[in-house]
C-alpha cells in the first residue's frame, strides 16, 4: 500500500477528538487547469463560504484548498498514486466540467465520494506510541475511514443531495469479507472504499474521490473563526491514552476549532455513530448561515499550509472551481442531507456492533436522489402509515401535544410525541426524515405551515419529523 507524503506523530490538546473503538457498541460509542479569471475578493470568499455549508466539515479544507489555489498556484492535491485498475473504479475519464467565460462549469451531475481519516501511532507503529508515550495522531492518509459521504452535485435539477454512510454499516468489502465499511480505505485505499460504497448503494457509479485527513480541521475551522451551533446535550468523554478530553456543555454557543471537532465526533450517547451523523449535519447547516470572518484574509497562506498536508484527491483544480460555482447557485430546500437507510444490529448476534443497512429503502433513495435505477412506481404512503414526530422547540410542549391530536384527525395515526429539543426556534420545520420530500410536503400543505426540508436530524424511527417553531398557530387545522 503506497503511504501517504507525510506521517509524523504530532501531539493531541485536551479538546482533541476521539477515535472510538470500532468494536464499541452504538450506545457505549460516542478540493490545475488554467487558471481562472480573477474576481473580485469579496465575491471569491462568498464561493468559499458557500461551498465550507454543502460539504462540511468533512470537506472544509479540500474546498478551501482548491479555490485558494486558483490564486496562488498550488500543486496538485493528490497524495496517492492509483494503478490502472484503481483509476477503473471512477469515471474520471470522463469530464465533468467545461470552461466558459471566466469560470469553469459543472457540465453533468457527478457523484463525489468523500472520507474523513482518522489515524493513531497505534496504527502505524507501536514503537511511535512508546515513543510518544501515548497514541499521538499520525498525518497518514492509510487508516479507517472516520466519516463518510457521497455528495451528488446535479446542475440539471439545482440540487445538491448529501448521502452520510455511518462508518459501521455492514457491508462486502473485498479481502475483507463482510465486515464495517469504514475497513475497505485501510485495506485498499480510496478505489476499494468507492467500490465498496458503489456495491452497497446498488451499482451507483462515483467519479471522484477526496480522502480528509482530520488533522487540519481544528486549525482551519479556527482561522475560519469557529462554528457557531447549538449542543444538544452535555457531551463528556475522555480516554487518557490519546490525550483525549471533550466536555461541551447543552446550549446554543460559538465553539473553536477543537470543540467544534469534539462536537462533530463525539458518539458516546444512546444513537452511537447515527447521532454524529446528525450533529455533522447540523454542523453544515450551521455553517451555511454564518458569515466568513474578514479576518481570514490574512492567514490564507496558513490555511493553504495545512490544506496541501490534509487532502488528497483525484479531481482537478478546474473541476473543484465547476463544483464549487455550481454549489453557490443552490439554495437550501434544494440541499439534501440523508442517512444510509438502516437499524442497529444485535451485538450479541455478530460480535461487534453493525448498521445494518435496508437494501429496499436504499435503492429508493439512490433513484430518487442520486438517479440510481427506477423509482418505485408505488404512491406514497397513505397517512394512516406514515410515523410522524412531533417535537416541541417553542419552549410550550403543550403546542406538540395539541399538534398530535390534530395530525391524528387528519388520518396520521402513528403520530407519537418525543422529547422536546431544548432551543428554541423562530419557524416550524417538517423534516422529511426518511428522505421521501413528498410525503413530507404533503404533510406540510395539511399543516398549512412550516418549513419543509430533506434531512436526517429528525427523530430516529420516523418517517417524517415536525419540530414545532414559535410561530405555530394551528390555524389551517383549526379550520
Amino acid at each position: 500500500m503506497p503511504p501517504s507524503k507525510s506521517n509524523r506523530p504530532t501531539s493531541v490538546s485536551r479538546s482533541q477528538t476521539d477515535t472510538p473503538s470500532t468494536q464499541l457498541s452504538p450506545a457505549r460509542s460516542t478540493t490545475m487547469s488554467r487558471p481562472a479569471a480573477p474576481k473580485p475578493r469579496a465575491n471569491r470568499f462568498r464561493w468559499l463560504w458557500l461551498l465550507f455549508s454543502l460539504f462540511g466539515v468533512a470537506t472544509v479544507s479540500a474546498t478551501t484548498g482548491a479555490l485558494l489555489a486558483v490564486s496562488l498556484s498550488s500543486p496538485s492535491l493528490s497524495q496517492r498514486e492509483l494503478s490502472a485498475e484503481e483509476k477503473a473504479v471512477f469515471r474520471d475519464h470522463q469530464p465533468i466540467s467545461s470552461l466558459g467565460l471566466q469560470l469553469p462549469q459543472l457540465t453533468r451531475p457527478v457523484n463525489i465520494l468523500v472520507l474523513g481519516i482518522k489515524v493513531i501511532t497505534a496504527d502505524v507503529d507501536e514503537s511511535l506510541t512508546r515513543k510518544y508515550g501515548y497514541h499521538a495522531l499520525v498525518n497518514s492518509f492509510e487508516g479507517l475511514s472516520d466519516t463518510m459521504f457521497l455528495v451528488r452535485f446535479d446542475p440539471s435539477q439545482k440540487k445538491l443531495s448529501v448521502l452520510s454512510i455511518p462508518r459501521d454499516t455492514r457491508a462486502w468489502v473485498d479481502g475483507l469479507g463482510m465486515t464495517k465499511i469504514n475497513a475497505a480505505n485501510s485495506r485498499g485505499g480510496p478505489a476499494l472504499s468507492a467500490k465498496s460504497v458503489s456495491e452497497l448503494l446498488g451499482g451507483v457509479p462515483i467519479d471522484r474521490y477526496m480522502r480528509i485527513n482530520v488533522q487540519g480541521v481544528e486549525k482551519l475551522l479556527d482561522a475560519l473563526g469557529g462554528l457557531t451551533v447549538y449542543v444538544p446535550r452535555d457531551m463528556k468523554y475522555q480516554d487518557d491514552s490519546q490525550h483525549l478530553y471533550i466536555n461541551l456543555k447543552q446550549g446554543r454557543q460559538h465553539l473553536n476549532g477543537a470543540q467544534a471537532l469534539s462536537f462533530l465526533r463525539f458518539r458516546h450517547d444512546e444513537h452511537g455513530d447515527i447521532g454524529r451523523v446528525q450533529r455533522q449535519q447540523m454542523a453544515m447547516r450551521s455553517l451555511k448561515e454564518q458569515a466568513l470572518n474578514p479576518a481570514t484574509l490574512l492567514k490564507l497562506p496558513q490555511i493553504l499550509s495545512v490544506i496541501r498536508e490534509n487532502l488528497d484527491t483525484n479531481l482537478s483544480m478546474e473541476e473543484i472551481v465547476a463544483l464549487a460555482g455550481f454549489a453557490t447557485q443552490v439554495d437550501r430546500q434544494n440541499t439534501q442531507m440523508l442517512v444510509t437507510p438502516g437499524d442497529y444490529g444485535d451485538v450479541a448476534r455478530y460480535g461487534t456492533s453493525y448498521w445494518l443497512p435496508y437494501p429496499d429503502r436504499i435503492r429508493e433513495m439512490m433513484a430518487k436522489h442520486f438517479d440510481q435505477g427506477v423509482t418505485s412506481t408505488e404512491a406514497s404512503k397513505d397517512p394512516s402509515q406514515l410515523k410522524v414526530a412531533v417535537q416541541d422547540a417553542s419552549g410550550n410542549p403543550e403546542l406538540a401535544r395539541s399538534v398530535a391530536r390534530q395530525l391524528e384527525s387528519l388520518g396520521y395515526r402513528q403520530t407519537f410525541v418525543v422529547k422536546p429539543w431544548k432551543e428554541a426556534i423562530a419557524t416550524t420545520r417538517v423534516i422529511a426524515q426518511n428522505g421521501n420530500p413528498e410525503e413530507a410536503q404533503q404533510l406540510r400543505d395539511a399543516l398549512g405551515q412550516g418549513d419543509m426540508r430533506v434531512d436526517s436530524a429528525g427523530a430516529l424511527g420516523s418517517d417524517i419529523t415536525i419540530q414545532v417553531g414559535s410561530d405555530w398557530q394551528g390555524s389551517a387545522i383549526a379550520r
